[in-house]
């Protein structure tokens, strides 16, 4: 019989974990500014591509990968270097833009671009992988089988997250006109947001 997490547990993580998604953080900030500048749809292609990226810190966990990062100070840096300046990169080609007008309505944009670089920020992000390794133990019942607990918890917070981001992206997206109409502003705001992603995660510590 597959173990998961007894319901006790399971109400608890999900009340938890809703908390700790509430708060904005690097993700919500991310698909926030793609929201606003692209339009709600772009903004839930956002989201899909973060929590496939946290579906791979899942995937990670459950065998132990995350574990390896953390405790290897070279892989850790490799992940949070290239995060770092993926996002750095981004940032910097916001602000460089020539024309703030040319910021196009959600229809218009690659979505599949979008998609890939929720993706890539979340694979990319250390933090995530410190997050399920100090946070998903606390649920764990160590005398049941730990990995398909892991799973379960893990697919919870993905729907959780998807949900509570989704909102974000749809609140956000609301402005996207307002904003639009305002591109410098947007342009210099939004690549202030990416370049400071990357900051943030080039300072994390594996403590």
């Amino acid at each position: 019989m597959v173990a998961v997490p007894d319901s006790h547990s399971l109400a608890l993580f999900a009340a938890a974990a809703l908390a700790l998604l509430l708060i904005p953080g690097p993700a919500v900030l991310y698909i926030v500014a793609q929201s606003a500048e692209h339009g709600r749809l772009a903004g839930i292609v956002s989201v899909a591509g973060v929590h496939l990226g946290t579906l791979v810190h899942v995937a990670a966990a459950t065998v132990g990968l995350s574990a390896l990062i953390v405790s290897s100070a070279v892989a850790f840096s490799v992940v949070k270097y290239a995060g770092a300046a993926y996002l750095v990169y981004l940032g910097i080609r916001r602000l460089l833009a020539r024309e703030p007008a040319e910021l196009l309505p959600a229809r218009d944009e690659p979505l599949s671009g979008l998609f890939v670089q929720g993706v890539v920020v979340n694979v990319l992000n250390p933090k995530t992988a410190l997050f399920f390794l100090a946070f998903l133990p606390q649920f764990l019942d160590p005398e049941r089988t730990v990995w398909t607990q892991v799973v379960v918890l893990g697919l919870a917070f993905v729907a959780l997250g998807f949900v509570t981001d989704g909102l974000y992206a749809l609140a956000a997206g609301s402005l996207a006109r307002w904003l639009r109409e305002r591109g410098r502003v947007l342009r210099y705001a939004s690549g202030s947001v990416f370049v400071g992603l990357g900051v943030s995660a080039a300072l994390a510590k594996r403590s």
